[in-house]
């Protein structure tokens, strides 16, 4: 083998060693019901119903706002609900601030919640990466 040939081999396996890796972070989610204006974002602008408020986990004194999160239930924060998982995952955007006190990480419009899990739950755990 030449020593061009090598040298791009090598280049490659280096490349593909020091490629960026995105890792989901864990926490837990929440819902809350219409009406979804005011949001501390947008004031009264309506953002559709796939939407979030974002704990002080994410918010970022605002800079959370108009980010855009897929979201994944991994599985029940009670016995409630043993199986509350659809098995299907949710983008959502950052649309509001859910307060101190906030008990979860995420706190989904009931629609965006309805479609990972059983809103019976009420709150589940969750994996989810801004997208």
């Amino acid at each position: 083998m030449g020593v061009e040939i090598r040298v791009l081999i090598l280049v490659g396996i280096a490349s593909l060693c020091l490629a960026p890796v995105s890792y989901a972070a864990t926490g837990t989610a929440t819902f809350y019901t219409p009406p979804y204006v005011p949001s501390s974002c947008n004031g009264f602008q309506n953002d559709g119903v796939m939407i979030a408020a974002a704990s002080d986990v994410i918010w970022d004194n605002r800079a959370a706002c108009g980010r855009m999160y897929s979201v994944r239930c991994t599985g029940p924060t009670n016995q409630g609900v043993p199986q509350p998982c659809t098995g299907q995952s949710v983008v959502v955007k950052v649309v509001d601030y859910c307060p101190p006190g906030c008990a979860s990480t995420i706190d989904l419009s009931q629609e965006a919640f309805t479609v990972i899990a059983d809103p019976n739950a009420g709150k589940i755990n969750i994996e989810y990466n801004q997208v």
